[in-house]
C-alpha cells in the first residue's frame, strides 16, 4: 500500500491497519552499506516506509544546545555535537536510498528540517513530514506546504493551541494533513505514553488523519496496537538493526523481529475485530435455529377454540412461530387439536 492511496481512502469511520513508518533517522550513522541493510530489514518486517532525517549540524542547532535526551544511553551533551556525527548523507547519498527503497518494495521518506533539503527531497517522496521539533516553525511548515503535497506532522511536546496554529498555517495551504500525537520524550516511559491524546486530537481535528508517532521502548509492541485501536492510521517508530548499540536511537527502537510481531498481533486483533457491520454469522445459524424459542401449547388447545394468551408458552427451539408474533396468535381459532407441549405452527390457525 502506498501512502498516497492509504490517505486517500481513509475513512474516519473505519478501523483499520495501520499505515507503518519505519523511523531509520540516522541510525545508519554515515554508512551507506547500514542505510540499506536498514531498508532491506524494514521492508523483510512489514512496514510500508522507511523514514531518513535530512539535516545539517550548521543548520539545525547553534552550538550552544543543550541536550535532552537519555546521557545514559546518549552521552553527548551538546545537539551540535550529535548531530555533527551522523548529518554525512546530502542530496547524493538520498537519491541513492530513494532509489533503493524501490527495489526493496518500500516506500522513501525522510524528514527535513532545513530548506535546501526539503527542496531536493521533495523530488524523492510523495509526502512530507514536519517533526515536532518544527511545529512552531511556520515559516518553514508553509514552504514545505507549497511543493502541493499531504503532510504528516507530529505534536510532541505541544498544547493544543500550537497545534491549532500549525494546522491553521497548513489547512491554509490546502495540503492533506495526518497529524500524529508524539510524546517527545526519549525513551518515553509506559506512564507517559498518554495514548488518549489519539482520541483528543479525533475530537478537536476530525477533518484530518490521526497518527502516532511512538518513542516507548517496543517490548512487546503493545503500545502500537493499542494506538491502533484508538485510531491512529498512521504510525511512525525508530527503527533499527541492534536494539543493543549505544547512542543515538538504537535503545528505543523497534528491529524487524519487532516489526513481524506487530504485524503479527495485528492479524489475531483484526481477526477478533471482525466485522463492523451488525449482522449474524453463518456460523451462528445453529444457534438461531435451536437455542431461540418458539410459542407452544401450554396445554391441549381443541380444535375450533379460540386461542387465549394462557393457552400458550415459549420454548426452544425456534421451528415455530416465535414468540414476538403472540398477539398475532391470541384471538385466533385453532384449525385442529393442539396436543400439550406441541410448538404452534401458522398451519394451525386460522389465518
Amino acid at each position: 500500500m502506498k501512502i498516497l492511496d492509504f490517505l486517500n481512502t481513509y475513512s474516519p469511520n473505519d478501523l483499520r491497519r495501520p499505515y507503518v513508518i519505519a523511523e531509520a533517522g540516522v541510525n545508519h550513522e554515515g554508512s551507506m552499506d547500514l542505510a540499506k541493510r536498514l531498508i532491506d530489514e524494514a521492508a523483510e518486517g512489514g512496514a510500508h516506509a522507511i523514514k531518513f532525517q535530512t539535516y545539517k549540524a550548521e543548520t539545525i542547532a547553534s552550538k550552544d544546545s543543550p541536550y535532552y535526551w537519555d546521557i545514559t544511553k546518549e552521552p553527548t551533551q551538546s545537539q551540535f555535537e550529535l548531530f555533527k556525527k551522523y548529518d554525512s548523507f546530502w542530496k547524493k547519498e538520498y537519491e541513492q536510498l530513494a532509489r533503493y527503497c524501490e527495489t526493496a518494495g518500500i516506500e522513501f521518506m525522510s524528514t527535513p528540517f532545513d530548506v535546501e533539503s526539503a527542496h531536493f527531497l521533495n523530488d524523492l517522496m510523495p509526502i512530507f513530514k514536519v517533526s515536532s521539533s518544527d511545529l512552531t516553525n511556520i515559516p518553514f511548515i508553509e514552504i514545505m506546504c507549497d511543493f502541493g503535497k499531504p503532510m504528516i506532522l507530529s505534536t510532541g511536546a505541544s498544547y493544543l493551541w500550537e497545534i491549532h496554529q500549525a494546522v491553521e498555517a497548513i489547512t491554509k495551504k490546502g495540503n492533506q494533513l495526518c497529524l500524529m500525537h508524539c510524546v517527545l520524550n526519549y525513551p518515553t516511559p509506559d506512564a507517559n505514553a498518554n495514548l488518549g491524546m489519539i482520541k483528543s486530537l479525533i475530537r478537536h481535528f476530525p477533518e484530518h488523519i490521526p497518527g502516532y508517532s511512538d518513542h516507548t521502548l517496543p517490548k512487546d509492541m503493545e503500545v502500537m496496537k493499542m494506538a491502533t485501536l484508538l485510531g491512529a492510521a498512521v504510525i511512525e517508530k525508530h527503527f533499527t538493526h541492534d536494539k543493543s548499540l549505544p547512542g543515538n536511537d538504537h535503545y528505543h527502537a523497534m528491529d524487524k523481529e519487532d516489526m513481524k510481531h506487530f504485524n503479527q498481533l495485528m492479524d489475531r486483533s483484526f481477526e477478533l475485530l471482525g466485522s463492523f457491520e451488525v449482522r449474524a454469522l453463518e456460523d451462528e445459524a445453529p444457534a438461531r435455529a435451536n437455542a431461540r424459542r418458539s410459542l407452544v401449547a401450554a396445554k391441549e388447545i381443541p380444535q375450533g377454540k379460540i386461542i387465549e394468551r394462557s393457552d400458550l408458552t415459549w420454548k426452544r427451539p425456534a421451528k415455530g412461530v416465535s414468540p414476538k408474533d403472540i398477539d398475532q396468535v391470541v384471538g385466533k381459532v385453532a384449525v385442529k387439536t393442539i396436543e400439550e407441549d406441541e410448538i404452534i405452527k401458522w398451519n394451525a390457525i386460522e389465518s
